[in-house]
Parts: C-alpha cells; sequence; structure tokens
C-alpha cells in the first residue's frame, strides 16, 4: 500500500511515547523529517539513546567516530550512545532524512537481558551502523508520520506497533549486512585489485571515486559497494588512510617542510593536515619527525 510522502519539515518531539518491549521501557523523544540545508557538527547522545536516520532521497557526507561516509537515498545509519557523529548535506543536492531518537530504560544496571526478545538485544548492542536499507523503511517511515500528523484515534497503539516493527527490520538489514549474499557483480578480478592498489598507491592526492569507477566499468555506488565489501571500507577512508601512509614516507625526508607535505597530500592548508595526521596517529607531524 502506497502512502503520501510527509511534508518535509516535520518535528514531533513531545509525543509521549513510551512503551514496554521484553523487560525495557522504550520512550520516543523525538521524530523529525527534514530536507538537510546546513551541517550538524559532530555530537553524540546520552546513555541509553540510540538515533535512527534514514535517507530518503539527496545525498551528503556523514562522519561517525571521526570516520567519513558518502550516504545517499535508502541508506540508514544509527549511532547509538556516546557515538560521535556529524551530517553535511551536499549542497546540489541536500538529503532529506526520517530521524527517530529512541532512548531505553531499565531497573538493573544493564539493557541487555535474557528476557528480553532477541531481535532487541541485537539492536541494543549496536553502536553504530551504516549501510543500504533492504527492509524497505522508507514506507514504514511514511507510515509512521502520517500517524503522528492526523493522530486518529488509536494511533498511539499503532505508533508502539511501528517502532517495534522499525526496531525488527532494522535488525534484519543488519543481518543482511552481515551475511550479504554472493553477487558476480561486485566480484574483484586479480587485475581489478591491482587497479585499486595502485590507484590509491600513486594518486592519494586527487584520486576521485569517480574516477575509480570510470576505470573499473563501474558505477560510483556499484564501486562504493565494490570497496565496502572487499576492503570493509569507504572510498574516503581508504583514501584517508593512503594519505596518511604516504604522509610518513614524505616526513622522513627532512627536505620536506610541514606546509610542503600538506600541499602534497592534498590538504587546503597545514593546520587542516596536521588536524588529519593527529586524529590518524595521535600525535602532531612535528611531533612524529622528532621522535624518528
Amino acid at each position: 500500500m502506497n502512502h503520501p510522502t510527509p511534508v518535509i519539515g516535520k518535528f514531533y518531539d513531545r509525543t509521549g511515547i513510551s512503551f514496554p518491549i521484553g523487560n525495557i521501557r522504550c520512550h520516543a523523544l523525538k521524530f523529525s523529517f527534514e530536507q538537510l540545508h546546513r551541517s550538524f557538527p559532530s555530537h553524540s547522545h546520552s546513555s541509553n539513546s540510540w538515533e535512527i536516520h534514514y535517507i530518503a532521497y539527496g545525498k551528503g557526507r556523514i562522519t561517525l567516530a571521526h570516520i567519513p561516509f558518502q550516504v545517499g537515498p535508502d541508506d540508514l545509519f544509527i549511532t547509538g550512545p556516546h557515538m560521535e557523529h556529524s551530517q553535511t548535506p551536499d549542497p546540489d543536492d541536500p538529503m532529506a532524512e526520517y530521524c527517530v531518537y529512541l532512548k531505553f530504560e531499565s531497573r538493573n544496571s544493564t539493557l541487555i537481558q535474557g528476557k528480553n526478545p532477541e531481535f532487541l538485544n541485537r539492536f541494543l548492542s549496536t553502536d553504530q551502523y551504516l549501510g543500504q536499507d533492504k527492509q524497505n523503511l522508507h514506507s514504514l517511515m511514511q507510515t509512521l508520520f502520517q500517524e503522528l500528523e492526523h493522530r486518529t484515534i488509536g494511533y498511539r497503539t499503532v505508533l508502539e506497533a511501528l517502532l517495534t516493527q522499525l526496531l525488527v527490520l532494522i535488525v534484519r538489514d543488519l543481518e543482511v549486512a552481515e551475511h550479504p549474499e554472493p553477487s558476480a557483480e561486485f566480484s574483484l578480478t586479480d587485475r581489478n585489485y591491482l587497479m585499486i592498489e595502485e590507484s590509491f598507491l600513486y594518486e592519494y592526492r586527487d584520486l576521485t571515486l569517480e574516477k575509480l569507477a570510470s576505470r573499473l566499468a563501474l558505477s560510483p555506488r556499484q564501486t562504493e559497494r565494490l570497496l565496502r565489501k572487499h576492503y570493509g571500507k569507504t572510498f574516503l577512508r581508504k583514501k584517508f588512510e593512503a594519505k596518511m601512509s604516504a604522509a610518513l614516507v614524505l616526513l622522513r625526508d627532512p627536505a620536506n617542510t610541514i606546509t610542503d607535505l600538506s600541499v602534497m597530500l592534498g590538504y587546503s592548508s597545514v593546520e587542516h593536515f596536521s588536524a588529519a595526521f593527529r586524529q590518524y596517529y595521535g600525535i602532531s607531524p612535528r611531533e612524529w619527525r622528532k621522535k624518528t
């Protein structure tokens, strides 16, 4: 059954929706559906809190635990307690996302208990996740927000059922991600393996996802999925790691200044390079050079 898409710019933060699942109570603290026209800086949420994000359309970039990822339609990402994350929309095609903010509480010190249904324990053991939805969450989100908007008789009962279903479908997405079906479309031949390795090794400064995809005769999205499948990393993460590996080699040459290195590696400023280096290695480039 098709449902009309809710109007963009819907926010509900005083619903009073609170219900038990197993031995735990779930509080639905916030619902939103909006197109992002501004960035959300890195932040995290309190203990026992999870935020569910579903990208309906558009694209942008997110960071999870300081690692950048590109996101687009049908991408689902979850941030658990104290998980740092940020969001930056694409200026030409800003992402529109559904967001559901849930908080769980239990009388005991831990939320993971034997009396809870398996799907709930699986969800609560996930501190972060990013992947493509395979469970048609878009339709469920549309239904959920229609209930929030119209609030016809029995809507609270329906919302509780929909939120429980949302958790179940998310866990099914997690299971699919952990046990993907083999696909010849994204097989990695020896030739492609060498092409990928050499591209990151020698073109860490200017390599783009589109350029790599063209060499592999794949779409950018297929290339991103291939990298995630065979390397467990996104294009941006592999490029970042390639830059950091190159930085160590370049730092060993005393003729290269830190400013020179930032230019060689494609950073807009020496401060940007130094911050990235410290994020990856835990010390600044100058400190690393002094120790070697």
